[in-house]
């Protein structure tokens, strides 16, 4: 047997799934080593392209070279490995891509062409791509296109952007299915059309929170391996009328006047326009008063207080997709009325936030809600009552390092399925929580020492757009939306040894 297969770096174990591509090789004599190699005939080769998981959620094309004398055996291992590969159902063959040239750093084109679009294309991807040249511009097309002809819709930008696809998305969906998104009550169709984040823009959140870093080359090693991570994702509405969805933050008070300080006179600052205007939104320390009605998330397991995180597999997004299968099954698309007894909290609030994911990022590496899910159909409540500036310093300090963020007691925390808020003007002219919704409210925020003011208005900050109504009735729906990720991988101690499973194994 004169046979002899020799790797060009040393040994390495991956599973066929996270094999990005198989290429035949022309042999170059310049590539022989001395001695052995001099000794044999022709030599006939095949590369194969992997991932490579380095530091920090991190991951990297890699590459490793097979040679061979024997021209059948090679081309036997190369049509084997591509066979492999053609099974693998869940990955992509054709995907649409919208492109913000201006988000963040307006680097969103050269990221895409520079960095993706070459993985796409050793990966045989094949891709329809749209610059998007005005607001809503992805959201609109996304009504007109043919959507159900592609495996995924990739967004290049921020989390606006990744907003707006998936606005059009959801929506595209209830729209073909006959779905009325302005009744707050109606069960939505779920949306089975992946999104890929190609991260671009000043926070990417979303990104960070479901794949555990903002690198556009990691990001689209998993669109191309054909991952899968259902998501959570909140309808709000406003006296029976949509507004919008929302798949991170909701914040009122507090990250509410950010975004509404934080205009758009203010962009050429860059990142640098959060800072400030969260310097000066702290030192107004508005705080505001109203009343809070949520259905506590029963059937859910887990609390916000739980020190384990979502990751990879959890298994509590496990039960709630094996739980929705079964109530998918046994009422279809009908909605099942809970019998949950509303629960109301009234009260000075300085900051109102619903997360449906721990809405971490750079900054902040554990987020607003560290224990949240992304896929358990529940959001962490959190109202943070009013109290001393210098507490309320302790409070937002704890969101960047490892001490517990609600351990103060003035926060208060609730994993919930439903809540609706009204103001303390609306309350005024209401006798029951549980209508709220039924007619038009205004905004009301106490007296505040330090501007003189009788009322101030705050605003809902909705992943980072405002809405332009303070009271809503807020829904989450569980796993309406898929993205090609696979959640935050557990950290491994040896980077090098957790990267490799073998292509032995496979081969």
């Amino acid at each position: 047997n004169q046979c002899c297969w020799i790797l060009t770096s040393q040994n390495c174990f991956v599973p066929i799934s996270e094999i990005i591509a198989v290429e035949e090789r022309e042999f170059n004599k310049k590539q022989r080593n001395i001695g052995r190699w001099q000794k044999m005939a022709k030599l006939h080769a095949f590369t194969v392209y992997y991932v490579k998981r380095a530091r920090n959620h991190r991951w990297r094309c890699s590459d490793v070279t097979f040679w061979c004398v024997d021209e059948h055996l090679c081309n036997q291992w190369t049509q084997a490995l591509k066979e492999s590969l053609e099974m693998q159902k869940s990955r992509p063959k054709q995907l649409l891509v919208y492109i913000n040239p201006y988000g963040g750093k307006r680097q969103g084109k050269r990221i895409y062409e520079q960095k993706v679009a070459p993985l796409f294309n050793l990966a045989s991807i094949s891709t329809d791509v749209v610059i998007t040249e005005h607001a809503n511009h992805a959201k609109d097309n996304l009504f007109e296109v043919n959507i159900y002809k592609y495996d995924g819709v990739v967004c290049v930008g921020g989390d606006g952007m990744f907003s707006e696809v998936m606005h059009g998305l959801i929506g595209r969906m209830q729209k073909d299915s006959g779905i009325d998104q302005n009744n707050p009550k109606a069960s939505l169709v779920q949306c089975n059309i992946r999104i890929g984040i190609i991260p671009a823009g000043s926070t990417d959140c979303i990104c960070y929170s479901t794949v555990g870093i903002s690198d556009p080359v990691t990001s689209a090693l998993h669109i191309i391996v054909g991952d899968c991570q259902p998501l959570d994702v909140s309808s709000v509405h406003h006296n029976n009328t949509f507004l919008k969805y929302s798949v991170s933050l909701l914040g009122y008070g507090f990250y509410g006047d950010i975004l509404k300080d934080n205009s758009e006179k203010k962009r050429w600052m860059g990142p640098m326009r959060y800072d400030y205007s969260g310097f000066k939104t702290f030192l107004s320390h508005h705080y505001y008063e109203g009343t809070i009605a949520y259905q506590p998330a029963k059937r859910t397991h887990g609390s916000p207080r739980d020190k384990e995180s979502c990751r990879t597999g959890c298994y509590i997004c496990k039960k709630s997709e094996k739980q929705l299968a079964e109530q998918t099954k046994e009422h279809g698309l009908k909605h099942e009325e809970g019998e949950e007894e509303w629960k109301v909290i009234k009260g000075k609030f300085l900051a109102i936030n619903a997360v449906n994911m721990s809405c971490a990022c750079p900054r902040s590496p554990k987020g607003l809600s560290p224990a949240a899910h992304l896929a358990d159909g529940s959001a962490d409540l959190i109202l943070v009552r009013k109290c001393s500036r210098f507490d309320f310093l302790r409070y937002l300090v704890r969101h960047t390092n490892q001490d517990d963020q609600f351990d103060f007691p003035f926060v208060d925390v609730y994993r919930v399925k439903c809540f609706q808020f009204t103001s303390k003007l609306s309350e005024d002219n209401e006798s029951n929580v549980m209508d709220i919704g039924k007619k038009r409210f205004g905004q009301f925020c106490r007296d505040h020492p330090a501007c003189c003011c009788n009322i101030v208005n705050s605003t809902w900050n909705c992943d980072g757009e405002t809405l332009d109504s303070s009271a809503i009735e807020v829904r989450v729906h569980c796993q309406l939306m898929k993205l090609f990720a696979r959640g935050i991988e557990e950290n491994c101690k040896d980077e090098a040894a957790c990267s490799q499973s073998s292509i032995e194994q496979l081969l």
